[in-house]
């Protein structure tokens, strides 16, 4: 018998099963003298039988599919780099795809549980009674802050989770994850993170391209409601590095939802798989992240100080005040107790425990990270990581009239304003450069540094203009127009 024939024989007799089930339902549910209700139940029950035979049906008839169920069985069976290969050709259910890396491989099963360690709100300093009565007290607070954090709360933190808009960007996706795959040759892999959730990731290996670029891997962090497949992996594909995108917990392929302890879990397991699967070493590694993504990108780089570099493109210093933006003033109080119990993206907490180079990109009209709108460029909230960020890096520089003048620096409206404010303080670049690295070679220590602290008012102001102007880039553009790879530099390094 030949395959045609055989399979016109299977198909035959998965017919007739079909419809000598179907003949025995509906004479069931004609002959019974149950509710009208059960007969519609079984109908419908029928119905979605007979779709269910008849798709089974066509699947088996078409050989693209039965080669395809041949190569995934293979693959799960026998998974090299040749059948991975065969296997991306194919779009399907993520949840099929064979595991390519578990955070078991190389961590102990037995500290999987409570996930990988984040910064906490400090607790306030009560007795024993009053910890009781503020526990009854604020009971109802708690009630009322978790139901929104696990419904409409993390929805809007995190529109890309939402599956109406996955759905609707669907054939986006599909066509941006073909792009990866066809012209870069891209490597789609699934990892399991410490909590299990299933991350999607895609990786573009360049270096055996022959460039210095390709040598680095980047790591890209997204946005709420950003995709590897159509995201900012663009930017530094488009520089000649190798990169590495992953899809945040309940975006694209990955499982679970993207609260705060689910996301650091899923950069673990990316930065491990990069390094143990991959076999980048830390110091080859940059984290780039935009908008949202900097509270991964600033958890890796605080639990992973060897990172390379970390660049933050249009990020702020701390969720509350954003959240606060757009909810209604009465709920302040609320606010504030969700967000730091269930949400606390503390991305310039973060950054401060990184020792590494740091580059901060702010799109001066950005309509999403202002507390005002986008023509006030004092409130992005960029403004405050890096004031954050100098202050603590540079105490003696950013005193009172330090802050003034990279306030000022910051407030400028145009380039030729900036450039403006810079020289008009009559900023020294070498000077600025040879005072910095006379102290770290004298020294050689981590921040936070004491320099310019027996120094002129003058020479303070040069220096904090000075490493304002390093720290961070304006890109005049919105919040989500892609990086133009030529704006994506190494962070400065002294």
């Amino acid at each position: 018998m030949s395959l045609e024939s055989g399979r016109q024989m299977k198909g035959y007799t998965i017919m007739v099963f079909a419809s000598l089930l179907l003949c025995l339902s509906l004479g069931f549910i004609c002959s019974s003298k149950l509710v009208p209700v059960s007969q519609y139940v079984g109908t419908v029950l029928v119905c979605l039988l007979g779709v269910a035979c008849l798709r089974g049906w066509g699947r088996f008839r078409n050989t693209d599919y039965v080669q395809f169920i041949t190569i995934l069985e293979e693959t799960k069976k026998n998974h090299t780099p040749a059948n991975k290969k065969k296997l991306r050709c194919y779009d399907f259910d993520f949840s099929h795809w064979p595991l390519d890396f578990s955070w078991t491989e190389v961590s102990s099963p037995k500290l999987s549980k409570a996930g990988v360690s984040l910064l906490r709100p400090e607790p306030r300093l009560r007795g024993a009674a009053d910890n009781v009565l503020h526990s009854v007290r604020t009971l109802p607070c708690h009630i009322i802050s978790f139901v929104i954090a696990h419904t409409f709360g993390r929805r809007m933190l995190y529109p890309g989770s939402v599956g109406l808009l996955q759905k609707a960007m669907r054939p986006m996706l599909q066509q941006g994850q073909a792009k990866l795959i066809e012209e870069f040759d891209g490597q789609r892999n699934k990892l399991v993170a410490c909590d299990g959730n299933e991350i999607d990731t895609m990786f573009v290996d360049r270096r055996r391209d022959g460039g210095q670029n390709g040598q680095t891997l980047v790591i890209c962090c997204e946005g709420n409601a950003g995709f590897y497949e159509v995201g900012c992996m663009n930017t530094p594909l488009e520089g000649g590095y190798s990169v590495l995108g992953w899809n945040h917990p309940g975006f694209g392929g990955s499982t679970g939802v993207p609260f705060p302890q689910n996301e650091a879990n899923a950069m673990d397991v990316v930065i491990q798989f990069a390094v143990h699967k991959l076999g980048f070493s830390l110091s080859d590694i940059v984290i780039y992240a935009w908008s949202i993504g900097g509270f991964t990108a600033s958890w890796a780089v605080m639990s992973y100080p060897e990172i390379q570099s970390l660049v933050l493109d249009a990020s702020f210093d701390d969720l509350l005040p954003l959240a606060l933006k757009v909810m209604p003033d009465s709920w302040r109080p609320l606010v504030q107790h969700t967000v730091r119990q269930y949400m606390n993206l503390n991305n310039a907490a973060q950054v401060l425990k990184y020792q590494g180079p740091v580059l901060l990109i702010r799109r001066t009209r950005d309509e999403i990270i202002t507390t005002t709108g986008p023509e006030d460029i004092m409130s992005n909230r960029g403004n405050d990581l890096l004031l954050k960020l100098l202050q603590f890096r540079y105490p003696k520089i950013m005193t009172d009239e330090g802050i003034r003048v990279v306030r000022q620096w910051l407030g400028a409206s145009s380039p030729l304003e900036e450039a403006s404010v810079y020289s008009g303080y009559e900023v020294d670049d070498d000077w600025c450069v040879s005072v910095l690295q006379s102290y770290q070679a004298d020294r050689d220590v981590s921040f936070p540094w004491s320099v310019g602290e027996d120094m002129t008012l003058e020479g303070r102001r040069q220096l904090a203009l000075f490493l304002a102007r390093k720290y961070m880039r304006n890109f005049e553009a919105t919040h989500c127009t892609p990086l133009p790879a030529i704006e994506f530099h190494p962070p400065w390094r002294l």
